[in-house]
């Protein structure tokens, strides 16, 4: 087995490609009510959509698992809602408030949940209004809600064959070990991390973009992985290409969820422009591959090429029926 064929079959069976895949068994088991609901996006992106007047309603919600919760407390409660924060700027929105779902065995050990949470609200200027909690508890487990809106929608379903696929993300951080977390955003100066994420929205308003997605847990192939199987398309990835810190291992950078990274898909004639607005806040942005009509996922690296997904014949979060 080649070099990168061993690194290809690691990615498949790391932790956060896995959590991923458990999305398609539980979208599955859901009643189709989407038309009901009038919901602008089929479920599988980053916030659920709903249509409301000239715009968009924004709900997404994040469980934080329970051993970070248990040794990371604080930067748990930050994580939890600054990666809902991530989510519906994703989708060209802004959000407008959090909730939460805590509990936990006292409340000494809940005030550390709640003091991250409290920093990410002022670091994001998105206020907590309420929520559950349960101090008497024999775990340790945390869920934040966010409600959000946008005037045009980025998606994940909106990706086209003959697009760029960029990668925009943040490098002026650090790992939270011994968690794949690359945090750029504790230690940043007092509003940029919410500026820098303005930029998502501006694209969308501005037609420069109208498919992105967050970097999440599944790294930045399995985020991509997940924008083109909604879109049903492709693409060729070019591993070198990918933006990381001088000093990171390829392997570990791309399993890495950094708290400000997004991939674009973006027209060829869009991509200078988009480029332009992230550079302009000394945020890393590349173009790493292009989508195709394939429905294979194929990264290439030092004139050797693997097949990372073929999503003709197995799903990644889609249940079969909807692919």
């Amino acid at each position: 087995m080649s070099t990168l064929s061993a690194l290809v079959e690691r990615l498949r069976e790391s932790r956060g490609f896995r959590h991923k895949r458990d999305i398609a068994d539980v979208v599955s088991r859901l009643p189709d009510n989407r038309l009901d609901l009038s919901q602008a996006v089929a479920i599988g992106d980053d916030c659920a959509a709903i249509r409301d007047g000239d715009g968009f309603l924004l709900f997404a919600i994040e469980g934080m698992v329970s051993d970070f919760v248990r040794a990371m407390p604080w930067f748990a409660g930050y994580s939890a809602v600054m990666v809902n924060v991530s989510d519906i700027y994703a989708m060209g929105g802004r959000p407008l408030a959090v909730v939460d779902a805590l509990w936990n065995a006292n409340i000494e050990d809940a005030s550390e949940v709640l003091a991250g949470m409290t920093a990410a609200s002022a670091t994001y200027g998105v206020p907590v209004v309420g929520g559950h909690s349960n101090v008497q508890s024999d775990g340790a487990q945390l869920a934040v809600a966010i409600l959000g809106r946008a005037r045009k929608l980025l998606t994940s379903f909106d990706a086209r064959p003959g697009d760029a696929l960029l990668m925009a993300v943040d490098l002026r951080g650090k790992y939270e070990d011994p968690y794949p977390f690359w945090n750029a955003s504790t230690d940043a100066p007092q509003g940029r991390a919410r500026d820098d994420f303005e930029i998502l929205p501006a694209l969308a308003e501005d037609g420069l973009c109208d498919a992105a997605k967050d970097i999440s847990m599944a790294g930045a192939l399995g985020t991509a992985l997940m924008l083109l199987e909604c879109s049903k398309a492709g693409a060729r990835i070019d591993l070198d290409a990918i933006p990381r810190p001088a000093d990171a291992d390829l392997e570990r950078w791309l399993t890495a969820f950094p708290s400000f990274g997004f991939v674009l898909s973006v027209r060829p004639e869009h991509v200078d422009a988009v480029r332009a607005r992230f550079e302009a806040r000394s945020l890393a942005c590349a173009a790493i591959g292009s989508v195709d009509a394939s429905r294979e996922v194929v990264v290439e690296r030092g004139g050797e090429s693997a097949l990372l997904w073929n999503l003709r014949e197995e799903g990644f979060i889609c249940a079969r029926s909807a692919t």
